[in-house]
């Protein structure tokens, strides 16, 4: 993931760490897509699953912090380098909170299937944005492991169809309340659950912005879609 030094054992710290990233990746992946099929089926053991991996997520973000520190205190890195270190420390830090999302999910499917009310609801937008959430986020930890920019930009601008399926279920959830009020719990629910979705979009789309960051040199967060395009594709 970066040129090669005079000193093997660097490069073989920085490949480490950044596998790990993958690895770490990998897990939080699985707990989406674990949290995604515990809403599907409304499946309580799947949710539970998918909580129990999150103490793991947890421990490699720590872990994986300690090392990137390790290897600036030990290496002093400079320019891509530091810039590849750095960018991996905020990288864990999103796929953590991606984790804490997909939790937030699992426990929320339990709490429907409790009140007995978990099929009242169309939920086709949510199971679209979860598929589109989980693609997106597979997507951007493969770009990070090519340090691939044009992906990266694809993937800022994919974000987007997450963001507009959320709002189309927020319209429709809003009209199932309207109409009944007894489906306002469910409904705040579903919208949760919807949220945390987006959220998780928002998590990969960082870390896709991350990636033009390391090869780029250039900070793009909060720039238009338009402006980190040419910048990734400069």
């Amino acid at each position: 993931m970066s040129d090669k030094h005079l000193s093997s054992q660097y490069d073989a710290d920085l490949n480490l760490v950044s596998s790990k990233v993958l690895e770490m990746g990998g897990l939080v992946e699985s707990q989406i897509v674990k949290a995604m099929e515990a809403l599907n089926g409304f499946d309580g053991e799947i949710a539970d699953t998918v909580v129990t991996v999150e103490d793991r997520v947890n421990a490699m973000e720590v872990e994986i912090d300690e090392e990137c520190s390790n290897i600036i205190a030990r290496r002093q890195p400079t320019a891509r380098d530091l810039r590849l270190l750095l960018a991996i420390s905020k990288t864990i830090t999103n796929l953590e909170r991606a984790g804490d999302e997909a939790e937030k999910i699992a426990k929320r499917v339990k709490r429907l299937m409790e009140d007995g009310a978990s099929r009242s609801v169309n939920i086709a937008e949510i199971r679209v944005s979860g598929e589109m959430a989980v693609s997106i986020l597979r997507r951007a930890l493969d770009a990070f492991a090519r340090l691939d920019t044009v992906a990266a930009a694809q993937i800022v601008r994919d974000d987007k169809a997450i963001d507009e399926e959320f709002r189309a279920f927020v319209r429709k959830l809003v009209t199932y309340m309207m109409e009944d009020p007894r489906m306002i719990s469910v409904g705040l629910d579903y919208l949760f659950i919807a949220k945390a979705i987006e959220r998780i979009g928002d998590h990969a789309k960082n870390i896709a912005e991350f990636i033009i960051y390391i090869v780029k040199g250039t900070d793009v967060r909060h720039k238009s879609r338009d402006a980190l395009e040419r910048e990734a594709l400069s």
